[in-house]
This record gives C-alpha cells, structure tokens and sequence, in this order.
C-alpha cells in the first residue's frame, strides 16, 4: 500500500484522498496521484506543444533571413515569439502540476476513488460492482494509465472527469487514471481486488506500450492493451 500527502490543502480531509472515513470492513490497498511529468507529456502534450511553437520560430527565422536580414536581425526578430511560447509551455506545464497534485487516486477492496479538481474539489466513487472492463497503457519508465469502463446507464460528464477521462469518449465517459508511477502493478492489484469482490475471472496481465488503450474482456477486469 502506498499512501503520500501532496500538501496541507486537503488536511481537513476525515481521510487523506477521501470525503469521509471508510468504514472498518473496508481497507485501502493503494492510494497515489499523478506524476506531474508525465502527465504534462500524455495528458496536455507539453513536447507536441514545444515542438509547435519551435516550428513557427523556425519558420519565423526563415522568413525574415529571406528577406535579407542579419544573424543580429533574425534573432531579435524571434525574441518575442520566444517569449510567449516560454510563457505559454510554462502555463501549461504549472496547469498539469496543479492537477497532479490535487488529484489523489484511492483503491480499496471494493471501489476506486477518484479526488480531483484544482478550484474545485470533486470526488468519485466508483465501486468495484460498476466497473465492467478496464484498460491499461503503459509508456516510458513504467509510467502509464488505467481506463475503466463502467455498467449501467448512469455517467460523469466528461468535463467534471477532464483530464481524468478517455479521450474523445464524451457519451459515454470513461474515469482515465493518469500518469500512474509503476501502473502495472497498480493494474494488477485492482485486477485482484475487482475478482475478490464481483468473483470474476481475471485474465493475464498484458503490458506491450505502443498501442493506445483498449477495451478489455467483457468477462472480467483485464487491463490490458490490444
């Protein structure tokens, strides 16, 4: 069990990550929250972002050395572009700080919750019983995110879950833990707690990182990539 404090803003909390205390038949297996680096990567696209905006100074460059400029010229004419791209790459990244480090993601034998939100808090409880598939994807350094599916007709608007949803998945949303620190072994203690719970058949792990997430199995929780 891993259990970390992101700072004193929740310390009201009756317990760390949760809206109130869980009852004493119920224990917490893991608890944990994004790593603001790779959520910066999967989640905003910080290097697509960096790359953009080295593109169009690039091409700015060549613009203005077209036309005759000097090394000196050329170079003050990308001082502000340089400026507002620094500026705009800082803005995004203390975006994805902040809701790595207001999230804090909780699974416990029988439910997943999900504290988020950098203004305002929101919490999801998600029980084991609801959850119908999962799906898992795991990238560099063993960092990666869990998707899970849920049953029945009831949702979380996509918008209250952002960035902690599927992406382009709007009617029919799906909770996105993101940027987990060594996912697959988060994957495979909520494989084990969601058979103990629902009695379903858990298939074998699969953790190959160049696909985007699919969906798992119908017959039981397999987060797995295909």
């Amino acid at each position: 069990m891993t259990i970390q404090s992101n700072g004193h803003e929740h310390e009201l909390e009756p317990q760390y990550g949760l809206p109130e205390r869980l009852p004493a038949t119920e224990k917490i297996l893991w608890q944990g929250s994004p790593d603001a680096r790779a959520l910066a990567r999967s989640a905003f696209h910080l290097r697509k972002l960096a790359l953009y905006f080295a593109a169009l100074m690039a091409l700015q460059a060549a613009n203005v050395a077209a036309d005759g400029a000097s090394v000196a010229d050329v170079l003050l004419a990308l001082v502000w572009p340089a400026g507002l791209s620094a500026l705009a790459l800082l803005g995004v990244w203390t975006l994805a700080w902040l809701t790595a480090r207001t999230a804090v993601y909780t699974v416990t034998d029988r439910r997943v919750v999900m504290r988020i939100g950098i203004v305002l808090t929101l919490t999801f409880n998600l029980p084991l019983r609801t959850i119908e598939s999962a799906a898992m994807r795991q990238g560099s350094g063993g960092h990666g995110d869990i998707v899970l599916a849920l049953k029945g007709p009831d949702h979380i608007a996509w918008l209250h879950l952002w960035p902690h949803a599927r992406p382009w998945h709007l009617t029919r949303t799906q909770p996105m833990l993101r940027a987990l620190p060594q996912v697959a072994d988060v994957a495979a203690l909520l494989q084990r707690a969601w058979s103990a719970q629902t009695g379903g058949a858990v298939e074998a792990l699969a953790t190959p990182a160049s696909n985007p997430p699919s969906e798992a199995s119908q017959q039981g929780l397999q987060p797995s990539m295909g």
